[in-house]
Parts: C-alpha cells; structure tokens; sequence
C-alpha cells in the first residue's frame, strides 16, 4: 500500500520569515563592516587565502544538501542559543574596544552561527552546524602568528627540500633559507613557505571529511592529514627546482613554471587524499562501493501535493532579532572610539653621540621597510673608545590595531642564514627602564665561524617584555583599558671577536643598554 502525498507534511517559512532572516543578516553587517572589509583586503592581497571568497558559498551550499531533513522539522527555537549570541556580542565588543581585528572576525563567525542555533533550535540546527563551522577558515591568521608559522615552514621546507636534491647526487649547502648549488642559490621566500598550499588544502580537507561517511576517526585522519602532507609535498617541490636547475638551468625556478609546478603539487596533494579514503574504506570491514562512501548528495525535491505547515516566529527568535537591533545601535559608539597615539619624539632626533658612544645612522632597503609596516625606526652603529660596537635598531608602531605589529627575531633570525645557538631571557645588571631591572632574550648567534650575541625586547607602553605571546596579552589589555596599541622592537647587537667569548660581550651590549635606557621612554611611551 502507497502514502498518499496529502498524507505527508512539511514545514516553510512564510515569506516575511524569509525577509526577517535576510534583514537580520544584512543588519550584522553593519557593525562588522570594517573588520569584514579588511579582511576582504587579506583575502585579495594574499595567494594564501585566495580560495576563501568561496567559502561562504560552500557552506550556502552544503546546508541547502540538508533542505529536505530540515523540511521534517519545526523551528522550536533554543535560549541556549540566545546564551551563545550574547557571548559573540560580547567577542564582539571586546574586539573593538581593544581594536583587534582578528576578535572581531570570529565574533562575526560566533554571531552568524548562534543566530541559526537560536531560531532553528537544536534538533534543526544540528543537521546543518558542521556546514557552518567550516566559516572559521576563511578568517586569515592574526599576523603575528602567520610570521611564525610562515618563518619555521619556510625552514623546514628547505631542509627537506635539500635532503630531496642530494638524493640526485647534487652537492648542495643550506644557510637558513638560502639553497646554494654553486652556479645558483635558491632563497626559499616566505611565498614558498607552503602557506598558500595549507590553507586551501585544509579546506579541502574539511569538505572531503564531511562527505567522507564513515566513522569519525577517519574522517578527523583526512582532516589532519593535510598538514603534514603539504609541508612533505611543498618540500619535494623546492627540491625538483633546485634539481631542474642544476640541470636545465635557472629559468626553471622563474616564472610560468615556477607558478605551474604550485598547480601541480595541489593537484597531487588533493589526488593524494582521495587516495588516503580510498584505502581507509579497503582497510576496514566496509564493503559499500566507494561512490557510496564518498559522493555528492542532493535534497529530495518537496513531495508535490504535501501538506505545507508555515512556521511561526518563537520566542526566541524575537529575542534574537531584539539583540541583533541593539548591537546594531549600541555598536555606535564603539566604532567611533579612536585610539589614542602618544606623543612622542621621533628617531630622527636620537642622538648620535651618547656619552663616549659615537654612532652612524644606517637605513633599510624599501623591500624590508614595506614588510615590516612601522611608523617610526632607527638603525645605527654606536661605537665607543675602546672600538666596541653595537648596532642599534629600534622599529616603532603607533598603532597595531590592524595587524602591523613587531616582527620577532626568534623568527626572522633563522631565515636570514643565520643559526641561533642559543637563547634565554637574561637580567641585564644595574639596567632599569621606568624603575624595573630590564630583562632581554639574550641569542648567541653563529654564522659560519662569525659569532654574534644579541639583547631584544619589546617595549610596549612602560613594559619590557621577552615573551612573544605575553606582548599579543598586553597588546589586548592595553587596547581594551587604555586605548592604546603603540609599541615597538628594541634590538642590540654586537660581534664576538675571534678568541673571545659571548659573556665578554655581555659587557659592551650591557654598558650600552645602561646608557639608552633613561632617554628611551622620549622615543617609545610609557
């Protein structure tokens, strides 16, 4: 016997639920406008998140597969929905009181989530909130965190790249990132740090483990998979450049087929996970065919003649609307906080004699000027009567509210060639900045047989600070209590001269640190 059509019902919203939802939309826009448009301008400006314009469509995408699941169900609506929009509120409103972009940008995220939670309830919601998570990776890495990861890529890239060439017999020296065959050096750049590769490939990953349908722990394999196999892919790729080069030549590494070969390594990488699924399904004791495991589905077409139940706006779908009103208006005032920039003097005035040091003003070249994004910077070589040098660089921001922010030498030291052979936090002796005992990170630096000792710190409104990510806390709390995200990059240097040791040099970069620290909060604020 056969169900009637008229015997089947299904749920729809009216179209003034529809409109509700698309205003409701739209309105958190307006709040978001100016954290969303500057990540726009990372998605443009950077091959790295070039697939993320698409993601929005592809999660669009994905929660239309569910439409006939979510015919079968009412709206009930959830308060624990409400209790996670109020938290993205509150994301929110931390975000721009401390002007970090990046909190602002997964707030958006937390909020756009939280509305489906609120109105759909959970037994809707559920269907469809892996599709929604998938949002969180079009937001760019905060910048700090890109350069880390940019930087140890970039090196584990080219050890292994390096291993892969001397495979063919090929003499080959490594210096940071510099690949030297003899006739030509390679420089693994930070567009060859595989970031443009991990990124869509996590996507990728993401999307391939939620039509994987097999047990969780496979489709979380797929997943995670996808960063190892970019690094070890990215690598084989910078070593058949330097092996086509010492063969064929340099015009290998430049150009159409440098760019070719990053088509390729994505093409295998993704050929490489259907592979991976492939042979998890042959692993187990699943004997469905692949096309089952792994396929595109599409929603049943609504059954022609059903019973159609329109659904009713809840209580907390009113509730919602309510708090999404009132963040829009109440953003206001928000977003027409500006931040504060102290006064100060700029190192265009910093003294070239300081007691018996002399100093020679240097400068950097643009390439580096335009990377590192400061306001305000000072390099110079100070040397004293006893022909002790240091070179001083100092690089200042009035603001890192939008992703300018210090460039740490942990991270660049070891992409310039150089090998960093050790490093602590170091109380500098009889040295305070505004009243505490000034503690630096202390690097000894070796290249070839030239040994370097380096002092750097951050000096951020009144604190010297050694910890990278203690610098992103205080950036935050500052931002949020006191309006303010200046700071800036102090760095000392000084050789080791042949038959000498680091703790000899100790003493010329701790008399030279005695003598900046009572004139450096003129030139960095307390």
């Amino acid at each position: 016997m056969s169900i009637s059509a008229s015997n089947i019902s299904i749920w729809k919203e009216p179209k003034w639920m529809w409109a509700a939802w698309a205003a409701l939309l739209i309105a958190l826009f307006i709040p978001f406008q100016e954290a969303l448009e500057y990540m726009y301008v990372r998605w443009t400006g950077m091959e790295e998140y070039s697939h993320a314009p698409l993601i929005p469509f592809i999660a669009v995408f994905l929660v239309w597969q569910k439409k006939d699941q979510l015919e079968q169900l009412p709206f009930n609506g959830s308060f624990i929905g409400i209790l996670f929009l109020l938290g993205g509120f509150f994301l929110f409103t931390l975000g721009e009181l401390s002007s970090l972009f990046v909190i602002i940008q997964y707030a958006f995220i937390v909020v756009v989530i939280s509305l489906f939670y609120s109105i759909m309830g959970w037994k809707a919601f559920k269907l469809i909130a892996i599709p929604l998570l998938i949002l969180f990776l079009m937001i760019p890495l905060p910048t700090f965190l890109y350069n880390n990861l940019s930087s140890k890529l970039q090196l584990i890239s080219s050890q292994v790249g390096v291993g892969f060439i001397r495979l063919f017999d090929i003499t080959v020296f490594l210096e940071g990132n510099v690949i030297d065959l003899g006739s030509y050096q390679l420089q693994v750049v930070e567009a060859c740090n595989g970031l443009r590769y991990l990124f869509p490939l996590m996507a990728l990953g993401f999307i391939m483990a939620y039509f994987y349908k097999t047990v969780l722990w496979k489709r979380i394999l797929i997943f995670v998979t996808t960063i190892p196999l970019t690094v070890i892919m990215n690598s084989i790729r910078i070593g058949v450049i330097g092996v086509t080069v010492e063969y064929w030549g340099q015009e290998m590494a430049e150009g159409f087929l440098h760019d070719f070969e990053g088509w390729i390594v994505f093409m295998i990488c993704a050929a490489i996970l259907f592979a991976e699924m492939w042979i998890l399904v042959k692993l187990g004791n699943d004997t469905r065919p692949f096309r089952e495991v792994f396929g595109l589905e599409f929603p049943e077409p609504s059954p022609e003649g059903a019973y159609v139940h329109n659904r009713s706006a809840n209580t907390p779908f009113f509730v919602a609307a309510a708090l999404v009103v009132l963040m829009v208006f109440g953003s206001t005032g928000l977003t027409q906080r500006d931040e504060i920039i102290p006064e100060r003097r700029t190192f265009a005035e910093y003294p070239t004699s300081i007691n018996k040091w002399k100093g020679t003003r240097g400068s950097l070249e643009q390439q580096y000027i335009d990377v590192l994004k400061f306001e305000d910077y000072i390099i110079a070589d100070y040397k004293n009567s006893n022909n002790d040098l240091v070179n001083f660089y100092v690089a200042y921001y009035n603001s890192q509210r939008k992703g300018e922010s210090v460039h740490s030498p942990r991270s660049c030291i070891p992409g310039s060639g150089l090998r960093i052979e050790s490093l602590e936090q170091y109380p500098v002796p009889n040295v305070e900045i505004n009243g505490k005992q000034l503690i630096v990170n202390r690097a000894v630096i070796r290249e070839g047989d030239k040994t370097s000792l380096i002092y750097y710190w951050f000096q951020q409104r009144g604190r010297s600070i050694t910890n990278e990510y203690m610098v992103k806390w205080w950036l935050f709390w500052d931002a949020l209590t006191k309006n303010r995200s200046d700071g800036s990059l102090v760095r000392l240097t000084t050789m080791v001269p042949p038959g000498s040791t680091p703790e000899q040099a100790d003493k010329v970069l701790t008399e030279f640190a005695r003598e900046i620290s009572g004139s450096i909060s003129e030139y960095i604020p307390d």
